[in-house]
């Protein structure tokens, strides 16, 4: 879809508003989701106006998604120039990943170390939440909740620099799986989400270090055809 100008054609693909959570907290999943969807894509001439149709939300909650998903490096925003979608290449990519293993190399490590109840069962909750997207082939959502899986994992690390860190680098990776050529049911893995959350329950340190690693290796094959040499934090 190349034009959102059309404000009928925003009120037709509008998505209901949702009840839960503050507009922008509820905005930014949608807007992510058409953009990992790529109802909203690269080519996409879109504007502030036209999203707020779109989405039926305000002028200040568009805005400060946009600035979000702009900090994540999702959406580009100039003065006097329309928002657009980014476009990333494939050194960027294999770099953004190369950083995601020696993150979670060492979340995961840390997160064996002070698994919490509520921490595990809202982890299954989002594995759940990304199976049911997978079989309902919403891609967009799969991907998404496939991010907030990692972050979330993160952020039961117990390091707030690392797991920040990591917020950088998510984002960008589901953008990257939303332009491959994957399925929906082979590039988002919720089965091998679940085994690292059984393996972190049991504080298996070992164990989720490898299987981490073999996860990222899925994910390089997908989005570069290859894996790298990687590094494994002891």
């Amino acid at each position: 879809m190349n034009s959102f100008a059309s404000a009928s054609h925003a009120q037709s693909t509008a998505l209901p508003v949702s009840r839960l959570g503050t507009p922008t907290e509820d905005l930014y999943p949608r807007l992510f989701e058409a953009i990992l969807e790529q109802r909203i894509d690269e080519d996409s001439r879109f504007t502030e106006h036209s999203l707020q149709a779109m989405f039926g939300a305000g002028r200040a909650d568009v805005r400060r998604v946009l600035t979000q998903l702009s900090h994540e490096q999702i959406v580009v925003l100039r003065a006097n120039h329309r928002p657009r979608v980014a476009a990333h290449d494939r050194e960027l990519i294999r770099q953004t990943l190369h950083a995601r293993r020696l993150a979670e190399n060492t979340l995961v490590r840390l997160a064996c170390q002070r698994p919490q109840p509520d921490d595990l069962k809202y982890l299954r909750t989002l594995v759940e939440r990304e199976k049911r997207a997978v079989e309902q082939d919403r891609r967009g959502a799969a991907i998404r909740l496939s991010g907030e899986f990692h972050l979330r994992l993160a952020r039961m690390a117990g390091n707030l620099p690392l797991a920040h860190f990591l917020r950088s680098l998510v984002p960008l990776t589901s953008l990257a799986i939303a332009r491959s050529q994957c399925s929906t049911r082979s590039c988002c893995a919720w089965q091998e989400h679940l085994a690292l959350v059984e393996v972190v329950e049991r504080g298996d340190v070992s164990k989720a270090g490898m299987l981490m690693n073999r996860h990222l290796d899925h994910l390089e094959q997908t989005l570069l055809g290859t894996t790298f040499q990687h590094c494994v934090v002891s």
